[in-house]
């Protein structure tokens, strides 16, 4: 099975469309879908700096800032 999508000819609203429908499409089969091996030891590496103390959780307006200024 493959889907040739021709990215190159397509306009940013039909690149739009077409993420938007594999989203949902992904979303209906949310449970169905596993994560890779990597994700469980990211996510335990992050819960272990918290527990540490060596990182911190910080609010979204917080983070939004804080990138915003890194770039600008």
């Amino acid at each position: 099975m493959g889907a040739a999508l021709f990215l190159e000819k397509m306009s940013t609203e039909e690149k739009i469309q077409t993420m938007e429908i594999i989203w949902d499409d992904l979303c209906k089969k949310a449970d169905s879908i596993s994560a890779p091996p990597w994700h469980e030891k990211v996510l335990n590496d992050r819960e272990n700096g918290i527990n540490n103390g060596e990182d911190e959780f910080v609010d979204w307006n917080s983070a939004k800032k804080s990138i915003q200024d890194s770039i600008a």
